[in-house]
């Protein structure tokens, strides 16, 4: 008996049209092993609804074709039933296409979904919102939602963003509590992250696993320009847990307390929540189709990114060498005034 697959598209997400995309599942799609449908989102949630739909008709597989909103929204219906998650990279990200190292290449990514190897996989619940690649607040939700209210797609738009609010946005301090006891921190941002990746490589968790029960709850603490460029670099280089101003842990459950309500997103869709907030797993509660053929090695930095490592190292032996010349000298004029204070009373 053949499988049934649906897929729902979203003609909107990412930055480029869709029009070939039907031909394309109808030309490399293995239609001895399937019977396939296709059906459009009209509207935001729609896409949830008609995973719904295909859910209870018992189909074996749903593929999301769209970015990871439409990721998400299909996915949340999938949760703790028979049917798979597949998926289509067509957004501005991909970031759990990318973490799955689905091709992104949609031919190549139709012929993962004929290789049909399904794992269960873990999902998690941040204040009742499901998210399967990242959750999180301060400045990167808070991005997400200059994002969705300036209604530009894409890598560029999302830059601008970045460096348009980075420099004005203010750290807050948040009271972590999880199985193991009370922190506290002041922080630019703090993730929760199923997968690795926020999207287009920027990894917020290089080695967060999606099948191992554990978020990897990642704090970054303030930093200033210089440091910026640090960061931003080990973001692309899977570095970042490496770097001195991220903190790092793995748990379950998390409870989070800030001073005031605020905004959270979840797979990068910003929502604004109270002071509490509250993130846990569920464990392999959603069944989806894997890369049996990925080559699964940590990438090492190439030339290039080494010598941009190199660079930035560069940059903070110099900041620091400066600031302790400006130490010295402070410390010199010091000895020079007190050296002038004596002869005066004398």
């Amino acid at each position: 008996m053949k499988k049934k697959i649906v897929f729902i598209m979203n003609p909107i997400s990412g930055t480029s049209s869709k029009a070939a995309v039907p031909s394309l599942i109808d030309s490399t799609l293995d239609k001895e092993q399937f019977e396939y449908e296709i059906k459009m989102t009209e509207r935001p949630e729609h896409a949830s609804e008609l995973a719904a739909e295909a859910r209870d008709n018992h189909a074996d597989i749903v593929v999301a074709v769209g970015g990871d909103g439409t990721v998400n929204e299909v996915a949340r219906s999938l949760v703790h039933s028979d049917s798979a998650l597949g998926i289509l990279p067509c957004g501005s990200g991909n970031g759990l296409a990318r973490h799955l190292l689905l091709p992104m290449n949609l031919k190549k990514s139709i012929e993962i979904i004929n290789a049909c190897e399904i794992h269960d996989l873990d999902y998690g619940v941040i204040n009742e919102y499901p998210f399967f690649c990242t959750c999180g607040m301060g400045f990167d939700a808070f991005v997400s939602m200059k994002f969705a209210e300036s209604g530009k797609r894409g890598p560029i738009s999302y830059a601008e963003n970045i460096l348009r609010e980075g420099l004005k946005y203010e750290p807050e301090t948040y009271t972590l509590e999880d199985e193991t006891g009370t922190k506290q921190y002041k922080a630019f941002l703090i993730s929760c992250a199923n997968a690795s990746q926020y999207g287009n490589n920027a990894y917020i968790a290089p080695q967060a696993s999606m099948s191992d029960g554990l978020m990897d709850v990642v704090i970054m603490e303030p930093f200033d320009v210089i440091e910026a460029s640090q960061v931003s670099f080990d973001m692309f280089n899977k570095t970042l847990n490496k770097n001195s101003k991220i903190k790092s842990f793995r748990c379950k459950k998390l409870h989070i307390t800030r001073s005031k309500p605020g905004v959270i997103h979840y797979d990068g869709d910003p929502v604004m929540t109270g002071a509490d907030i509250d993130v846990h797993m569920e464990e392999k509660g959603i069944k989806m189709i894997v890369n049996p053929f990925a080559d699964k090695s940590v990438r090492k930095p190439n030339i290039i990114q080494s010598a941009f490592a190199d660079f930035f190292n560069d940059i903070n032996i110099v900041r620091d060498d400066i600031h302790k010349d400006i130490q010295r000298q402070s410390k010199r004029v010091g000895a020079i005034s007190k050296l002038v204070q004596r002869k005066l009373n004398l």
